[in-house]
Parts: structure tokens; sequence; C-alpha cells
């Protein structure tokens, strides 16, 4: 078990490596320069000068190689230095420590939310297969699959928040400053992002569910009379479960690292929304060291996951 950790370990460290080389790299393939991008858009407070233009390339780093520079800002996250953005004029850590607890409290709220839920409708629809639960499960995760997030935030606006006016339809604040208006704030944005990763894990389940009755210790522990409620929670559900678990250390990685279409709607100040916002901006700190972090949230789900098998199926080993 140890030595496969290691493994495991070592290879989340080499895809992180690949990972920061890619995105440091494509970033400088964009046309234009960030620099005459903001320059150009601050022109109005004084103009661009060459003499400005230049002294900015060196307080920011670009006026060094390429490889200088991937080697100078790999060096800084190993001090806990992210780089100062270009756009803000703020570090890139306070930066994204401000953003990121947006984007973890809206999406893991989502991922507990569809997983529960998931979990639950795929387990009932599969226990009761043929009946009215299992013919809604079975609509619904067509729906849930199939339609587009904007679209479904858009109709959420449109029904809850200007005929109906029971939520708010844009804004976040913290929970610690005003918890209902956090809560009212975070249902829409939250259903939209749970929609999909409640279809998906619900079809999982269901699939695997229905796998499971059909095997032969199911069967010996139905023909020795015990209860249906002690054989789904002792013998069907941890067996169930292992290719779910599999979907939601994915589907966390995705829902943290693609809400900027959910932020966007609902004009949330979210990670997703700033990386996008950089992109176009082009400012390469913010870009590279946020990618970098949901790159690693993503590989240390997975690694959880891997590791997590064995709990569900001792039959697992890892050599």
């Amino acid at each position: 078990m140890t030595a496969y950790i290691i493994r495991r370990v070592i290879q989340a460290a080499v895809v992180i490596i690949i990972l920061s080389l890619i995105v440091f790299f494509i970033m400088r393939l964009l046309p234009g320069d960030p620099l005459v991008i903001f320059m150009g858009r601050s022109a109005g407070q004084g103009g661009i000068t060459p003499e400005i233009l230049e002294a900015l390339r060196v307080q920011y780093g670009l006026d060094k190689p390429l490889m200088v520079q991937y080697f100078n800002w790999m060096g800084g996250i190993f001090q806990g230095d992210l780089g100062e953005s270009i756009t803000y004029h703020i570090g890139v850590g306070k930066l994204l420590l401000e953003r990121f607890p947006v984007t973890l409290d809206l999406g893991l709220r989502a991922f507990i939310l569809s997983n529960i839920l998931g979990v639950l409708l795929g387990l009932f629809a599969a226990l009761r297969r043929g009946k009215w639960i299992d013919s809604g499960a079975t609509v619904f995760s067509y729906f849930g699959v199939s339609i587009p997030v904007f679209w479904l935030g858009l109709l959420l606006i449109y029904a809850f928040g200007l005929k109906l006016g029971w939520l708010p339809i844009s804004g976040y604040t913290p929970p610690w400053d005003n918890f209902w208006m956090n809560f009212k704030q975070s249902i829409m944005p939250v259903v939209c992002l749970s929609v999909m990763g409640l279809a998906v894990t619900a079809r999982q389940m269901r699939s695997s569910v229905l796998e499971i009755k059909q095997q032969d210790y199911i069967r010996t522990a139905w023909s020795k009379g015990l209860s249906e409620r002690v054989i789904v929670t002792r013998h069907m559900l941890k067996n169930s479960l292992i290719p779910v678990i599999t979907l939601m250390g994915i589907g966390l990685g995705i829902m943290i690292g693609g809400q900027v279409l959910v932020e966007t709607v609902f004009a949330i100040p979210g990670a997703g929304r700033l990386l996008v916002n950089s992109v176009f901006a082009q400012d390469y700190q913010v870009v590279q060291s946020g990618t970098l972090i949901i790159a690693v949230v993503v590989v240390l789900m997975n690694l959880i996951v891997d590791i997590s098998y064995g709990w569900f199926d001792p039959r697992i080993r890892f050599g």
C-alpha cells in the first residue's frame, strides 16, 4: 500500500509539472502583449511610452528568456510567492485567496448535494426497476446530462428571481457576514452545478446496483431470508459504490474548475470567472497559478479516490 501511494504521488507530481509547462508556454503563444493590453486600457491615465513599457517588463520579469521566466515562477511557488497580477496590481496569492473560497463553497455544496441525492436516486431506481421512480430517474438523468448549465441558470433567474421574486439573481455574500442571504444567493448556482453530477451519479449507481443484484452472494442473502434493508446496507451498497466514487473524484475537479459559466451567469466573484477574465487580459501569473492550483486539487482528489478503493472493496489489493 505504501509503495502504491508513493508511486501515485510521483505520478501526480509529474502530471502537475507537465501541466505547468503546457499552461506556461500556451499563454506565451497567445497573440498580443499583456503589458500593451493593460496600458491600452489605462491609456487615459497618462499614455504609453517605450520607457514605461520597458520598466514594466523588468518589473514583471518579462524581459528574461522563457525558461528563466518559468523557473523563476516555479521557484516562487515553492517559496509561497505566486507572483503579482499585471491587471490587478496585487499578489496573485492574495487575489486567489479572495476568490477560491467562493468557488470552493459553491462547489463543495453542489458536490455533496449531487452525490448524496444521486446515490439515493440511483439506488431506489434500481431496487424498484420498472416502477414510477425508475422511469422518473431515467427521464431526469437524460435531462440533467443534456441541459446547458447557462441556459438552466437563465431559466431559474427568470422564474424564481424575476417572476416570483423569491431569490436574488446575482452576487455572493459570505456566510459569516449574512448566512441567510448567502443561503438564498447560493440556491440557484448550487442547483445549476448539481444537476449534471446528480444525473450522471444516479445513472451510474442504477447500473451498478442492477449488476450487483445479479451476483450469487446477493441471491444467497435473499435465500437466507434477510431483510431488504440488511441486504442493501451490508452487501449491496459498498460494492455498488466502487464505480461511483470514480465519478465523484472526477466530478469534484470538474465542478471546481468548471464554474465559470455559473459564476458568469450569476455574477459571482469566484476563481473561474477570475481566470477567464485573466485569460482575455493575458494576465500570465493569475492564469498560471490559478490553473496549477485547480490541477493540484483534481490530482489530489483522484489520489484519494484510488486509495479509497481498498476500503470499499477489500478484494482490491495494491501492489
